[in-house]
């Protein structure tokens, strides 16, 4: 059976109840997170705890290039019992309650509470800060109460879940992470990453776990001191790619052909649309879509599906978006020196590393 692969973060190991009941190739399991038992992960998923903690409960379900993560010493992500979570979704930093179903490409954001017997349809953005009272479903961005539901139906999305993971579970995501030696020596790519083609990173880049970076013909360039963060897909099928300093791509982020400028923030599940132009010192929120050649003008917080401009970027917003910087240099040099280091575990040699070597304490 495929182990996930796992690496402490600053010393800390993940623990597990019992090892995973299910686990796909390039899962991977860091950190600071305790994780309950007969947990399902799908290839290429990540749960991250780096800057605060990861709780789940037992019998949780994650889909395939799904992420779990925390905000840097603001909030943790906590997860109950019996929680199924579809495909390509981000629960960040917030509470989730028992017997709740997140669908495919749900993004659930910073310190929202999802009260038990939930179910999020596809495609839906959970807002910072929200509250979502058991026994509804939502749907939307944001997402709001469109009906009552039952735990019957829940049960039912939650299998529906199981059952679509099942084909996919075992695919292999291996791939070549890039030669150690083409980049500087302060970039971090994670080993579940996978970089194809002719990619150039610059010094101080963090490409984080489960990220396909895809040149095909043509150049995906990233500027210094940028972050790629967990379950990007970044496709050069159609032209190049190129992201200015000092920038941040959130989680499950696409990006196709364009260009990103310097000290931009492109928020969590974001789909940007082959041609954009994202200006200097642009922020996109969490969720957002542009159209085929849209420019982002800088200075500006946008959002929506497709994005239009919301407000002027203050100095709060900019500090926020420098201290994201910031810390994923900090997480890129730590999670370098384990990765290089003895202890580091993978799990595509069969072997057990959870039950030998990091037990649920």
């Amino acid at each position: 059976m495929v182990s996930p692969f796992i690496l402490p973060f600053e010393g800390t190991w993940p623990r597990f109840a019992s090892e995973p009941r299910l686990c796909g190739a390039g899962a991977s399991v860091l950190g600071r997170v305790t994780l309950g038992a007969r947990a399902s992960l799908g290839a290429g998923t990540v749960i991250r705890a780096d800057g605060h903690f990861v709780r789940i409960g037992d019998d949780f379900h994650l889909g395939e290039m799904s992420t779990v993560h925390i905000a840097h010493e603001v909030y943790p992500a906590i997860v109950g019992d019996r929680v199924a979570v579809g495909r390509d979704a981000v629960v960040h930093a917030c509470t989730v309650g028992d017997d709740c179903v997140i669908e495919d490409g749900v993004v659930v954001l910073d310190g929202s509470v999802v009260e038990d017997g939930v179910l999020i349809e596809a495609g839906s953005t959970v807002f910072p800060r929200s509250t979502l009272k058991g026994g509804f479903a939502y749907a939307g961005s944001p997402a709001k109460p469109i009906r009552e539901v039952r735990p019957d139906e829940i049960a039912a999305r939650a299998l529906r879940l199981h059952d679509a993971a099942a084909a996919s579970l075992f695919t292999s995501r291996a791939g070549d992470a890039g030669e150690a030696d083409a980049f500087p020596a302060d970039v971090f790519v994670a080993a579940t990453a996978r970089l194809a083609g002719r990619v150039e990173l610059a010094t101080g880049v963090s490409v984080l776990f489960g990220c396909r970076l895809d040149a095909a013909q043509a150049l995906i360039a990233i500027g210094a001191n940028a972050n790629v963060q967990d379950n990007t897909r970044i496709d050069a099928s159609e032209g190049g790619v190129v992201i200015g300093p000092g920038t941040t791509i959130g989680h499950n982020v696409r990006i196709r052909a364009g260009r990103i400028g310097a000290r931009a923030l492109i928020g969590i599940g974001s789909d940007l649309a082959v041609g954009t132009m994202v200006d200097d010192d642009v922020l996109l929120a969490a969720g957002s879509t542009t159209t085929p050649q849209q420019r982002l003008e800088g200075g500006w917080l946008w959002g929506g599906r497709p994005a239009r401009p919301i407000a002027r970027l203050n100095d709060v917003r900019r500090a926020a978006m420098q201290d994201i910087v910031d810390q994923y240099r900090g997480y890129g040099a730590a999670y370098r020196a384990a990765q290089d280091g003895p202890a580091a575990q993978g799990g595509s040699n069969g072997t057990s590393p959870i039950a030998d070597r990091h037990p649920h304490r």
